[in-house]
């Protein structure tokens, strides 16, 4: 998708805010006003806020949060229908979210320092390919994690973590409902680490990052690489490359029947994720 930031924003304020103490990178993401939802300049500040947290050698650990009521709402698409290209093709589509999704979330995965995602409110969709590449997650007791991308035409978001997070058959039940996943749930299912009370989330996020920031460098290093060598041994980063293809596959059958990339607009998709929420 293209970028929906207007002039003015950009002019205006910072879309990721950056500060490291104590050894410890924090990365906020800054568009609560809308729900931080995510459009190309707030991705391309947002990896060069990682980039600049893999490079300093003072920071041990990275926290990303959110400013606001909500983590993430996930890719902006609000004005899609009206100021997108009138023809769109396959490989556009490809070409972009190969940058500026599963390209990001996978950098972001393996960089080699410790990262924490603070997630309260909603993680929707796009929200994931936030929260999953970090090492763990502290969630909100409010917290809810959805994937309702199936009223868009498609199977999932393009980073498809679904599998390895939840397991195959909740993984399907989300995909094929698109209900959300409460804070409890992902606890238990383990793919959160911890559930706090929506106050005491940056307290504790920070506590975690402090503790972590304790342990050697390398050996901290060392530890995260083998977690995620043995993932990927087992087939993670083939299997999200795969699943990547098929997310397209989803873009070329919506084209081939509406001439845009999806087949729902916002407002169909607010519909569709409030009737999951009540049915769910």
């Amino acid at each position: 998708m293209h970028d929906q930031t207007t002039t003015v924003e950009r002019m205006t304020k910072e879309l990721v805010q950056y500060e490291v103490s104590d050894n410890v990178a924090t990365i906020s993401l800054n568009r609560p006003e809308a729900a931080n939802a995510q459009n190309a300049e707030l991705l391309h500040e947002l990896d060069l806020r990682w980039t600049a947290a893999a490079d300093d050698s003072d920071v041990k650990v990275i926290v990303l949060r959110g400013n606001g009521k909500h983590f993430s709402a996930g890719h902006d698409i609000k004005n899609v229908s009206t100021t997108e290209p009138a023809r769109w093709t396959v490989a556009e589509v490809y070409e972009a979210e190969s940058r500026q999704y599963l390209g990001y979330s996978l950098r972001w995965r393996n960089i080699p320092k410790p990262s924490i995602a603070a997630v309260q409110g909603v993680c929707i969709a796009g929200g994931l390919l936030l929260a999953w590449p970090c090492d763990l997650i502290v969630a909100a007791d409010d917290a809810t994690f959805s994937d309702p991308v199936a009223l868009m035409g498609i199977g999932g978001v393009e980073y498809h973590g679904h599998t390895w997070e939840f397991g195959a058959r909740l993984a399907k039940e989300i995909l094929f409902t698109g209900r959300a996943v409460s804070a409890e749930e992902a606890l238990r299912v383990g793919m959160v680490n911890r559930v706090v009370p929506r106050a005491d989330l940056s307290a504790a996020t920070r506590q975690l990052a402090l503790e972590i920031a304790r342990m050697h460098p390398f050996a901290l290093r060392m530890a995260k690489r083998a977690v995620n060598q043995t993932l990927d041994i087992q087939g993670f980063t083939t299997a999200v490359q795969a699943v990547f293809d098929i997310h397209q596959l989803g873009h070329g059958n919506a084209i081939s029947e509406c001439g845009q990339p999806i087949l729902a607009g916002l407002d169909s998709m607010k519909s569709g994720i409030a009737a999951s929420s009540t049915h769910g």
